[in-house]
C-alpha cells in the first residue's frame, strides 16, 4: 500500500485528503516509481472544484499531472521516448493521472530521464507548466522577430513561456505585480504592471506595435487588452479565460471546455525542455513545496494567483 491524496467531493482544498492506495506490479510496458517530487498545478483545484462537472459517480477522484522520481520496477518492454526504462533510472512523469502519490505505476511511455543537475522539486514541476507553454506558443506562431505579450508572465506557465520565447529570438512584454519585475528582467522580458492603463503602458513599451498575445491568467484585462493590442486573434491564446476566450474568437488550449489539450504537441515537448534545462537555456523556479498530506495548503497558496514560480509536493 502507498499514500495518495485524494478529492472525496466536488469543492475546495478541504475535501482533500489522504488514503493508501494498491500499488500494483508493473505490467507490460510498465514501469513503478517511487515520487521525490509534485508539481502542483491550477487544472488540478479545478477538476474537484466543479468547474468541469459534478458527477458523484466519478468519486473518489485521484489528483494531478506529473511528478518525478526513482524507478524500482519494470514490466517486460518498458521502452521510453529516451528508450528502455530501467531500475534506477531517475525519471520525470508526463502526463501521469493520479500523480498526488508516494509511488505510480504508469506506462512507461510517459516517462523521460531527470536531467542530472536539476533538483527533485525542479523535476516535479517542470513538465506540465513547461509543455503548456510549448503549447502556446506554437499556437500563436510566434517566431524570433515578434513581440509577444504575455499576461501572468511570473507564474509557473509565465516564466517557462518567457524563457522560450527569448530563446527564439522574440521580444518579450511580461505582466505582472512590480514585486516580480527584477525576476522578468532577468529572464530576458520587459516586466509591465498589470492594472488599469496596462493597454497604454504596452504600447510605450512597444511603439512598433504587439505581434501576439497569450492569456496565461484568465483575466478580463488579459482578454480585451490582448484584443485591443494584437489585430489577428488567431495570434492570441487562453489557457484560463475559455468562456470570454469563445465569446472572442480567440484560441483556446488546455483542459478547458471546447480547448485544444495539444496532447501530442506537449508529449513532444517533454524531451526538448530536458534538452534545453540539461544545456541550461531553461531555468525552473520553485516558488515552494508542501508535503504531500499537505497537498490542501499547497492548493490554497496557488488559487492565490501570486505564487513566482511552482509549488511542489513532497511525498
Amino acid at each position: 500500500m502507498s499514500e495518495a491524496v485524494i478529492a472525496r467531493a466536488y469543492g475546495g482544498p478541504e475535501v482533500l485528503s489522504v488514503t493508501d492506495v494498491a500499488v500494483p506490479e508493473p505490467g507490460p510496458g510498465e514501469a513503478r516509481i517511487e515520487v521525490r517530487a509534485v508539481g502542483v498545478n491550477p487544472f488540478d483545484h479545478k477538476v474537484y472544484s466543479g468547474l468541469f462537472g459534478t458527477d458523484p459517480a466519478n468519486l473518489p477522484l485521484r489528483l494531478g499531472v506529473e511528478a518525478a522520481g526513482v524507478v524500482t520496477a519494470v514490466g517486460a518492454g518498458a521502452i521510453g521516448p529516451a528508450g528502455p526504462v530501467e531500475v534506477g533510472d531517475e525519471v520525470i512523469a508526463y502526463r501521469a493521472p493520479g500523480a498526488y502519490a508516494a509511488e505510480l505505476v504508469l506506462p512507461a511511455s510517459l516517462l523521460v530521464p531527470k536531467p542530472v543537475g536539476l533538483s527533485w522539486a525542479q523535476a516535479g514541476g517542470l513538465m506540465a507548466a513547461g509543455a503548456t507553454a510549448v503549447h502556446v506558443l506554437e499556437a500563436i506562431g510566434l517566431r524570433g522577430t515578434d513581440t509577444v505579450l504575455l499576461h501572468g508572465a511570473a507564474g509557473g506557465v509565465g516564466l517557462m513561456a518567457v524563457q522560450l520565447a527569448v530563446e527564439q529570438g522574440a521580444t518579450v512584454l511580461g505582466t505582472a505585480s512590480p514585486a516580480k519585475h527584477d525576476v522578468l528582467r532577468d529572464l530576458g522580458a520587459v516586466p509591465i504592471a498589470y492594472g488599469p492603463g496596462l493597454a497604454d503602458r504596452v504600447r510605450a513599451a512597444a511603439p512598433e506595435g504587439v505581434h501576439a498575445a497569450a492569456d496565461l491568467v484568465g483575466t478580463d484585462e488579459a482578454v480585451d487588452v490582448s484584443l485591443e493590442l494584437v489585430a489577428d486573434r488567431k495570434r492570441i491564446a487562453t489557457i484560463a479565460a475559455f468562456e470570454r476566450g469563445a465569446g472572442a474568437g480567440i484560441k483556446l488550449l488546455g483542459g478547458g471546455p471546447g480547448a485544444d489539450p495539444g496532447a501530442a504537441v506537449r508529449a513532444a515537448a517533454r524531451l526538448r525542455l530536458t534538452e534545453a534545462v540539461e544545456a541550461g537555456r531553461l531555468r525552473v523556479l520553485v516558488a515552494g513545496s508542501h508535503p504531500l498530506r499537505e497537498a490542501a495548503a499547497a492548493h490554497r497558496q496557488i488559487m492565490t494567483g501570486h505564487t513566482t514560480g511552482k509549488i511542489v509536493l513532497i511525498p
